[in-house]
């Protein structure tokens, strides 16, 4: 049970660590025109450390989001060696772009939210 604590621990650390690490190359060194205005929100690691899923909030309209993230996908090599030589790891995890909408679900939810407020008025 505590190496499994331990384990765990480290994965949220090297998680996190890779959330800093990608959102600065993605914010400030990706040249990449198809790349619009990204924020990486989280990096979720799978339990055995091979795959990790990069959250990812972009700013703008549906053709922008394919766009960053056909633009994320083509530079996966780039971030993927950044990765291990800023954190000084021998393998990277293999990434995965995702669209991160939780924004929009908080959004919905809070309208609904006032919605039954208001009703029960």
């Amino acid at each position: 049970m505590e190496q499994n604590r331990g384990a765990q621990y480290h994965r949220e650390r090297l998680a996190d660590a890779m959330r800093e690490e990608i959102s600065a190359i993605v914010e400030g060194e990706l040249s990449d025109p198809r790349i619009g205005l990204a924020t990486v929100t989280g990096v979720q690691l799978v339990s055995d450390g091979k795959q990790a899923f990069v959250l990812v909030n972009v700013t703008g309209s549906e053709d922008d989001e394919k766009n960053t993230l056909a633009g994320l996908e083509a530079a996966k090599g780039y971030i993927k060696h950044e990765l291990m030589d800023r954190l000084r790891i021998r393998h990277s995890p293999e990434l995965h772009f995702r669209l991160d909408r939780s924004a929009q679900f908080e959004t919905r939810i809070d309208s609904l939210l006032q919605r039954v407020k208001k009703r029960k008025k």
